[in-house]
């Protein structure tokens, strides 16, 4: 007993594991068992069919046919017999004659039929001894008599003669008799074989039927429904509901596909809790970012601001000693008093552009439209005085009107400017050039000059505020002119950058949206 319930549970359990591909493998094989059992029904049934047929066309109807026409032969011959044993007339002999040889036709065409059939052929042997005994002594006789002139034995021999005759006539019956028996079978045989093959291509039919049935079904069962059910499950989780639980289900091998997908929902899940976690943190850290730059900012404005005034008093003042007391000391006191000087201007300077910096994007708001061939007008005009001193040449394309702030795209045109000025090549003469291109939605601006240029290595360095790539006693300035250009650019909405350059010199680019003016105070 228990030998056997473990058996029945090992079964199912053994078809449980079974994958997609041999439930397939089986079920095509079954399907095609069974249509290979139910076409040999199906070949039985047509080659019985014909079988019977042909045996009824070719044997059956012609062997009646042809015992019918021996029949005829005979009859005839026995008609011309006696017509000429009365009358002597010659004529008479031809359908004898003629008789003779249909008999002969008949008689080999329906032993060729018969081969094989040993009653048939005896019925056929018996028709034909009685056929010979009355030709011998009933008609060859008076056949061989002189004609002209009745045959004087033909009245003794009428009376036999009939007698032979009739039971000639008996055997043709019986013949016929059996042949149309045997016709009658044939026939019976052909309707039941008809009927039969009729019933086993319905049979066959209905099979087909139901074996599509059980395929489609077990297909549904068993792998589109499966299927549905995983790509209802993925699809949910695809749609963000990570929390919903996938559930496998159909073969093994679609059982082990929702378990991966499962497992991979779980880590998903996992990581985006993770994910979430660490957007939270960095929305905290963003926030407070924001804070701290804002005070920042607002540290950088007031200290600027404040530092304005002691600056300008300890500059005066320090001035005032130059002025007032050079030569009346040593030169090491002229020297100190020099330094001090120079070192409150520089810091004025400083604190002047700290200051600026420091206002981008928490004045002037407002997006206005701003003709930046306008701007740059102003800018140069700004700027004459070193572009003369330097001989500079300035070249530009036709600039187009863009939504910002005028004072800060000003103040962008001259830092950059001023920069191509600044770091000019001693043996060359300055040439800049202001190039435009509009595509992507974007404005594509370009300030190339022919000047030292910059190694690729500092292209980022050098927009970062009070980085410096050169010595103040060289180049002055404080170090905050591109990371100003920066904070404008991208306060506009642009990115800029340092491209290479083939040609000895510097290209600056930097972007701002193409957003047309009227638009611009949405």
């Amino acid at each position: 007993m228990i030998g056997r319930r473990g058996q029945r549970t090992a079964r199912p359990r053994a078809a449980a594991n079974w994958t997609t591909r041999r439930w397939l493998r089986v079920g095509v094989t079954v399907a095609f068992a069974v249509l290979a059992l139910l076409g040999g029904l199906g070949a039985w049934a047509m080659a019985r069919s014909a079988t019977i047929t042909s045996d009824l066309v070719d044997t059956r109807s012609p062997a009646l046919t042809n015992s019918v026409r021996l029949e005829t032969a005979l009859v005839n011959q026995e008609t011309g017999i006696r017509g000429y044993g009365l009358t002597g007339q010659k004529q008479f002999l031809q359908p004898y004659q003629q008789g003779v040889k249909d008999e002969k036709a008949a008689a080999d065409r329906l032993g060729r039929l018969l081969v094989g059939d040993r009653p048939a052929l005896a019925d056929l042997h018996t028709v034909l001894d009685r056929a010979g005994a009355w030709q011998r002594r009933i008609a060859a006789p008076i056949a061989a008599a002189r004609p002209g002139a009745p045959v004087p034995s033909a009245g003794d021999r009428s009376a036999r003669g009939k007698a032979d005759f009739d039971r000639l006539r008996q055997a043709m019956t019986t013949q016929q008799s059996h042949l149309l028996d045997a016709r009658r079978n044939a026939v019976g045989d052909l309707e039941r074989a008809q009927k039969l093959r009729d019933w086993i291509f319905i049979a066959i039919a209905a099979v087909i039927i139901l074996l599509a049935a059980v395929v489609s079904e077990g297909l549904r069962r068993g792998v589109t429904g499966p299927l549905t059910r995983l790509s209802a499950d993925a699809g949910r989780v695809t749609r963000g509901d990570f929390a919903h639980r996938i559930t496998a289900s159909g073969p093994a091998d679609l059982r082990t596909l929702g378990t991966d997908i499962e497992s991979m929902r779980r880590r998903l899940a996992d990581e985006l809790a993770l994910s979430e976690q660490r957007r939270q943190l960095l929305d905290e850290q963003a926030v407070d970012l924001k804070r701290s730059n804002e005070e920042l900012e607002q540290f950088a404005y007031i200290a600027s601001h404040d530092l304005q005034e002691p600056l300008r008093k300890v500059s005066s003042f320090t001035q005032l000693l130059q002025r007032r007391y050079r030569g009346q000391l040593d030169d090491r006191a002229d020297q100190y008093i020099s330094y001090a000087v120079d070192g409150a201007n520089r810091m004025q300077v400083l604190i002047n552009d700290l200051l600026a910096f420091s206002r981008i994007g928490r004045v002037h708001n407002a997006l206005d439209p701003v003709d930046l061939h306008t701007v740059l007008d102003k800018t140069l005009d700004t700027l004459s005085i070193s572009i003369e001193e330097a001989g500079a040449r300035i070249t530009r394309e036709d600039l187009p009107t863009v939504a910002g702030d005028t004072t800060q795209l000003g103040m962008l045109w001259q830092n950059l400017i001023s920069n191509a000025i600044k770091f000019r090549a001693p043996e060359r003469t300055p040439e800049i050039h202001i190039g435009v291109r509009q595509g992507d939605g974007l404005w594509q601006f370009t300030v190339t000059d022919n000047g030292i240029g910059i190694e690729p290595e500092y292209a980022d360095r050098v927009f970062v505020i009070f980085q410096r790539l050169h010595t103040k006693d060289r180049y002055p300035g404080s170090g905050i002119g591109l990371a100003m250009c920066k904070k404008i650019v991208e306060h506009h909405g642009g990115t800029i950058r340092v491209e290479p350059t083939a040609e000895p010199g510097t290209r600056i680019a930097f972007t701002l949206p193409d957003t047309p003016p009227a638009d611009a105070h949405g």
